[in-house]
């Protein structure tokens, strides 16, 4: 093999669009996968990657972090090639274990209730499989790749939620650095991404680009958005409202559960009660677990300071916990139909008194988008077959708390790392376009959509 050698680029989904993230990688004599998500606006085997573009099994599986639409289809991956390897950090194989199962489990309900041909995709007892055929890494500890020892990966921090990485591979020939999701600045838990200094040469450098098209967010601080979060739930709280705040089981609904504890503390939020759902919960405990990865000054608050939402389909539990001033924390964070955010918004637009606040990335095709944009007066609906109701509440709001890199860092990582190429993933069409044309002439530059096979020179 050459010095400097091509490697071809797949996008198997995730190709300019956000949701079954998964990319192929190939050299002359290797072929690795970089995450293998599934896609949270599809169902059934439509919300896989197109796994069907594999000829052979992948000489390894290597997961950025647990968000579903990065690590949603291992299993249904493993199971068509057993003797797979999959590789991930050690906290992200314990959210893994978390997400996947309960993966399986809602998998079950919309196979009952929706009949979605094909699901569930894959089992419980599939999901034990994957993991025991994934290996745990810490960051910064360089491995080899399946039996090719020249072919090296090193996980590098990201910043985004526990566990999540970059991934450095070193490849006969080429040197490829996959960002996977970034976020550069500090949370409440976790440490942002630091550019690195010690990569050496990168050949090709693939970036994330959800926020590319947000040109608001490059001027938004973090504290700034926990002021304007606390003022509003605050104004809440005084009319004997209930504050629901819809977020990410993984990262968001611990990073929020952390800021109100925080508020209540300082005495800066009244001291009420604060609920958090059963996923977020679970997620949670792991968070405990490898407190090792969380910014050195974070105080993890423990679980049993926050009470269980409970089974909000009985509309009995929802009721009852109107009945006085609180915060609920509920997933999903995009208030996917016919879950616990969802279920809790159906009664609370009802009603003056309430507020909704959302604090993390909204695609504009969800539930959650339409709610926040949507005018007092419009009838919603929250799941399939529920009747329409009428939006009463007036306080909707949004705060950027997204564990994302704005488009001016995600700019600035390019221009640092300087590859011979950069390829845009991870991205509406319209973000993908303005970073590609942002970055100037200085690389070759490209944006495969989901099957496109590209070639990288060295």
């Amino acid at each position: 093999m050459s010095k400097h050698s091509p490697i071809s680029f797949t996008p198997l989904g995730g190709g300019r669009e956000i949701g079954a993230n998964s990319y192929l990688i190939r050299t002359d004599a290797q072929q690795f996968v970089l995450d293998c998500g599934t896609h949270p606006k599809k169902d059934g085997v439509e919300s896989l990657p197109d796994l069907s573009l594999l000829e052979r099994a992948p000489d390894a599986v290597i997961i950025s972090h647990a968000h579903v639409d990065h690590c949603g289809a291992v299993p249904y991956l493993v199971q068509q090639f057993p003797g797979t390897s999959v590789y991930a950090t050690s906290a992200t194989m314990g959210v893994m274990d978390r997400m996947l199962h309960n993966s399986v489990s809602v998998m079950r309900i919309l196979a009952r209730e929706r009949n979605i041909e094909g699901y569930p995709l894959y089992s419980h007892e599939d999901v034990d499989f994957a993991l025991r055929r994934t290996h745990a890494i810490e960051l910064d500890q360089e491995f080899a790749l399946h039996e090719y020892a020249e072919s090296t990966a090193c996980f590098r921090h990201a910043g985004h939620v526990l566990g999540s990485a970059s991934v450095l591979l070193r490849l006969p020939g080429h040197t490829v650095f996959y960002t996977g999701d970034i976020c550069v600045s500090d949370q409440e838990l976790m440490t942002g991404l630091r550019p690195a200094t010690d990569l050496g040469p990168v050949d090709t450098l693939v970036i994330e680009s959800t926020y590319g098209a947000n040109m608001h967010a490059d001027a938004i601080g973090y504290e700034e958005q926990t002021e304007r979060f606390c003022a509003a739930v605050t104004r809440v709280l005084a009319r004997g409202g209930v504050a629901l705040v819809p977020a990410f089981a993984l990262g968001r609904t611990q990073e929020m559960l952390n800021v109100v504890a925080r508020l209540q503390d300082a005495g800066e939020l009244p001291d009420v009660p604060v609920y958090a759902s059963g996923l977020g919960r679970a997620v949670y405990e792991v968070y405990h677990r490898f407190e090792d990865f969380l910014h050195p000054e974070a105080e993890l608050q423990p679980l049993s300071r926050f009470s269980r939402v409970g089974d909000v389909w009985q509309n009995r539990v929802v009721q009852g916990l109107l009945k006085e001033p609180c915060i609920i924390v509920a997933t999903s964070g995009m208030m996917i139909e016919n879950t616990p955010s969802a279920m809790i918004a159906e009664e609370i637009v009802q009603r003056e008194e309430h507020g909704i606040f959302f604090v993390g990335y909204l695609d504009p095709d969800t539930l959650g988008h339409k709610v926040l944009h949507s005018e007092p007066g419009a009838k919603l609906m929250f799941g399939p077959g529920r009747p329409a109701v009428r939006r009463v509440l007036t306080d909707i709001g949004h705060f950027n708390f997204s564990a994302h890199a704005p488009r001016s860092a995600l700019h600035e990582l390019i221009q640092h790392i300087n590859p011979k190429n950069v390829v845009f993933v991870h991205g509406d069409p319209e973000a993908i376009d303005w970073l590609h044309e942002a970055t100037g002439n200085g690389f070759r530059k490209f944006s495969p959509v989901a099957g496109e096979t590209i070639t990288l020179e060295a």
